[in-house]
């Protein structure tokens, strides 16, 4: 017992020693500590002048369709059980597949091409983007790509390989690193849209023009069906409308060319008698074409989705700043624990060797 015990003062004080001799060690090295840290402080300061600010654009958006009544009561009643009995063919854009809707190419695409306002110009998004990450500078060599511009609402059928490609690459950086879609909180049905850049004009618009793009997509979907039905109605109804006044008007001719007849001629009152039964069944047409216009305009109107913008992003907007204190404490604390390490391992070589 007493040998273990002068074996553990004796491995304690060793202990003590060696951390003596490491201290005086680094002490010993502290102006390559300084200088590090002193280098890596204005190394951060200079990195935080360079970086730009991200800026973040945010818009938030609810949905409200009209439902199918009790058929939707019961489905909801039953999913709450644990049954799930499918839902009706409008729910195409539903849920996950709306915000999906946000990051497809072609609603993306669609609102690079919306037309903005920036310095003094009417440009594109994929205009501003480009200018933004100064693209046009190193395009000076490439003609191909030095005359690939994008014009504001341009057919986009017309556009060239090189100006697909140039699309598709804007999409990619956009879609991977600066564009977010989703429900903040799952119970809630309220949908966010977050846009990430370093152009806080270019976050702000493209954020706006996306949400309105995929608005006016998903309403002209939503009630296409509704809407189709309503102008065929329409046209039968204006077609039978100038039948009937086409039929009045040649009731009031048949009765002047009868006028004073005889009233055993009753050949001569026939045309007067057809056009009169033409008036009646196309008034009964007529009638029944207007009711069911009107009835289409209600289903019109219950199809129509309801899409009520909540948030908006308003200048100026929230941006994730490297700050220049924050770099000097990033950079000396990260140059400093990087010469220790270093100062260390050196010597725990030279001990082996």
């Amino acid at each position: 017992m007493e040998a273990k015990k002068i074996n553990d003062e004796i491995s304690l004080k060793e202990l003590v020693v060696i951390g003596k001799e490491w201290c005086n060690y680094l002490l010993s090295q502290w102006k390559i500590i300084v200088i590090t840290g002193l280098i890596g402080a204005v190394l951060g300061i200079t990195y935080s002048l360079i970086k730009k600010p991200v800026y973040m654009a945010t818009l938030s958006f609810a949905v409200e369709s009209e439902k199918n009544g009790g058929m939707s009561g019961a489905l909801g009643l039953a999913s709450s059980f644990g049954f799930d009995l499918g839902g009706s063919g409008g729910g195409i854009f539903e849920g996950s597949n709306l915000t999906e809707l946000f990051k497809s190419r072609k609603m993306v695409e669609q609102t690079l091409l919306t037309p903005v306002i920036y310095k003094g110009k009417i440009i594109s998004l994929a205009e501003m983007y480009i200018q933004n990450n100064e693209w046009r500078e190193g395009w000076e060599e490439k003609p191909k790509l030095k005359n690939a511009f994008f014009l504001p609402d341009a057919d986009r059928k017309s556009y060239t390989r090189v100006q697909d490609s140039i699309l598709g690459v804007i999409y990619d950086n956009l879609s991977k690193s600066a564009l977010t879609v989703g429900q903040r909180d799952k119970k809630i049905d309220v949908i966010s849209i977050d846009v990430a850049s370093t152009n806080e004009l270019f976050a702000k618009y493209f954020c706006e023009a996306l949400a309105k793009k995929v608005s006016d997509f998903y309403i002209e979907t939503k009630s296409k069906k509704s809407r189709e039905n309503m102008s065929i109605l329409e046209r039968q109804t204006d077609s039978i409308r100038v039948e009937l006044n086409g039929a009045i008007t040649g009731v009031a001719v048949a009765n002047d060319n009868t006028f004073g007849l005889n009233p055993a001629l009753n050949v001569r009152r026939t045309p007067s008698a057809r056009r009169q039964v033409d008036v009646q069944a196309n008034t009964a047409i007529l009638t029944e074409l207007v009711k069911q216009t009107e009835m289409a305009k209600v289903t019109l109107r219950k199809d129509t989705p309801l899409i009520q913008v909540i948030d908006k992003p308003i200048l100026p907007l929230k941006n994730d700043r490297f700050g220049k204190a924050k770099g000097i404490l990033f950079g000396g604390f990260l140059a400093g624990f990087i010469t220790l390490l270093f100062l260390i391992i050196r010597r725990i070589l030279k001990q082996l060797l």
